[in-house]
């Protein structure tokens, strides 16, 4: 604690900090200090995210400087012509995403490295290509993706438009290290101060004419065709609505969710994870007799996909179901078009379902699978890249709602997955299948599979502490059976070691990582990881079988029990 009243004393004196924010300070209940000052932010290869105001474990002008200069340090001892080549910079919607922005910029132009930043919010996946079509030599982008309201982040990318891999964060984090406190960072500025470019329409014409190009059935005909569209108040509004047009679709869009709002006053949460973030659309939906609701994030990596099913009730369907059904579309049209290669490759995270695997494996793709970051997935494209062989990139995709068509873009690519969800359920809407009859045929294919994910969070210092106490009683000893089914496998990628039931180990061939997953011998799993961003563990649940049983049952009962062996009642 001593610690924590330290950094918070520094606040409160220091005359860096404006008088707004000591005010603030000293507002602070005792819990509320605790959770600002335990710690400094934490810069994992996701970046830093975290609530918004003063202090070191949270996002404000100082941490986000501490970032920016780290990154700055970093290009110019990575790359002999960082400051020509130069930093693209984009943002989001949240409160200060553009006063980031223009502070990020004008710290790398002090140390005298161009930046190019849009005119106002551009998405994510936008971002990752402007940092390739400029041929930049990184990227940051100011968002906290999915999150509530309170909150910002700040991510950073590669010269391949790629978040940075743990290899490349380690230089990154050197110069983090050696900087001190978020109120003391000085440098001498550069001889010759580094222009900042305000990017024309260009990238976004570049850019939207490569999602359109992703289409593979572009003629189906779309008349009588309803789709409600939502942004989330986010950044993709603009692009969607343009492709939707150029593409014929026919789009209802969620009015009150189109405004780039900061305070999210549309909806009840931006996060296509959560049901109640679907409520406006489905009325919406109901009123129009709409086919399909979809919807991004807002900082648009992210899709979540609602469906009119055969009773005319509306469903969503999670991460893993709506990509297995577009991953079967992709594949059975591209093989009928003659354009699925013979040597394709389809990338997923350890904690994504292995119905997606199965659906691949059938069509005779090989799969890769890494640890969650979609940065993974990308440096995995820019590696085949560069040898200049090995097998040919399908498709990419994460449990958590983030998928990749096309690499133009080496990260989650919502506006993608929008156009190509909509074509797939066109597809079927033109055979008479509603999706939760083609979802059911793929299970009668494949094999039942239920998957879901939940999470627990711990604030504070007193929340850190549990979630690294249950993680190394995981490390130390894990559970020989889950609700009564024997564990067939551990994959501790912490310990970077497999032990089967026999004992027998097997080195995990992936970078270090606080996961454990859980194999059963009957082929469902459970997996437990601290987030990167949040101050929660997360729990990912699968639950198969070959033959009739209630499978979400099956899969509850498999979260409660791991958590009950973690002593969370």
């Amino acid at each position: 604690m001593d610690k924590t009243n330290d950094a918070y004393n520094r606040w409160l004196e220091s005359p860096s900090v404006s008088d707004e924010l000591k005010e603030t300070l000293k507002k602070m209940s005792k819990s509320e200090r605790d959770d600002a000052f335990f710690r400094d932010i934490e810069f994992g290869t996701a970046g830093m995210r975290g609530v918004l105001g003063p202090g070191t474990n949270r996002l404000n002008e100082f941490t986000v400087k501490k970032a920016t200069v780290a990154f700055g340090y970093y290009l110019l001892k990575t790359f002999p012509d960082a400051k020509e080549r130069g930093v693209a910079i984009s943002h989001d919607n949240r409160y200060f995403s553009r006063e980031f922005t223009l502070e990020s910029a004008r710290l790398l132009n002090e140390l005298g490295i161009k930046s190019y930043i849009f005119d106002s919010l551009r998405p994510t996946p936008e971002l990752s290509f402007a940092v390739r079509r400029l041929h930049a030599c990184g990227g940051i982008m100011i968002t906290a993706s999915h999150n509530p309201k309170e909150y910002n982040g700040y991510k950073v990318y590669d010269e391949n438009g790629c978040q940075l891999v743990p290899e490349r964060f380690v230089g990154l984090l050197e110069e983090i290290n050696k900087l001190p406190d978020e109120l003391s960072i000085e440098f001498t500025p550069a001889a010759v101060k580094g222009e900042n470019i305000i990017l024309d329409s260009q990238i976004d014409d570049e850019y939207v004419a490569l999602v359109e190009g992703t289409q593979i059935n572009p003629d189906l005909p779309k008349k009588g065709f309803k789709i409600v569209y939502s942004p989330q108040h986010g950044t993709s509004y603009e692009n969607a609505i343009r492709v939707f047009k150029d593409c014929g679709y026919e789009v209802i869009p969620v009015l009150k969710q189109c405004n780039h709002d900061s305070n999210f006053g549309g909806t009840k949460s931006p996060n296509p994870e959560n049901p109640e973030a679907y409520e406006e659309s489905i009325k919406l939906a109901e009123q129009y007799k709409a086919h399909l609701i979809v919807m991004t994030d807002p900082d648009g990596d992210r899709v979540g996909v609602a469906y009119r099913a055969k009773d005319g009730s509306y469903r969503r369907f999670t991460g893993n179901q709506s990509a297995a059904l577009l991953i079967d579309y992709i594949l059975s049209e591209r093989r009928r078009k003659g354009t699925l290669p013979k040597d394709g490759v389809m990338y997923d995270t350890v904690v994504t379902s292995d119905l997606g695997r199965k659906i691949a494996a059938s069509y005779g793709l090989s799969v890769e699978s890494f640890l969650t970051g979609f940065k993974f997935i990308g440096d995995r494209i820019a590696h085949y890249e560069k040898e200049g062989k090995g097998p040919e990139f399908v498709f990419g995709y994460e449990e958590s709602y983030g998928c990749l068509i096309s690499p133009f873009v080496r990260d989650k690519d919502g506006i993608q997955a929008i156009l190509l969800y909509c074509e797939m359920a066109l597809w079927h809407h033109l055979g008479n299948t509603p999706l939760d009859l083609a979802y059911n045929a793929l299970l009668e294919r494949y094999g039942g599979h239920y998957s879901f994910n939940d999470s627990l969070e711990f604030t504070g210092s007193d929340g850190a502490e549990k979630m690294k106490s249950m993680m190394d009683a995981l490390h130390k000893d894990a559970p020989k059976s889950i609700a009564g089914t024997k564990v067939a496998r551990v994959e501790d990628y912490f310990t970077g070691l497999a032990i089967d039931e026999n004992g027998k180990s097997e080195e995990l061939l992936l970078p270090k990582s606080e996961v454990v997953k859980i194999i059963l011998e009957d082929g469902s799993w459970v997996a437990i990881r601290p987030s990167g961003t949040e101050p929660k563990i997360k729990f990912y649940v699968e639950a198969v079988a070959e033959g009739a049983c209630d499978l979400e049952a099956k899969a509850k009962e498999l979260s409660k029990n791991i958590k009950k062996e973690l002593g969370i009642r």
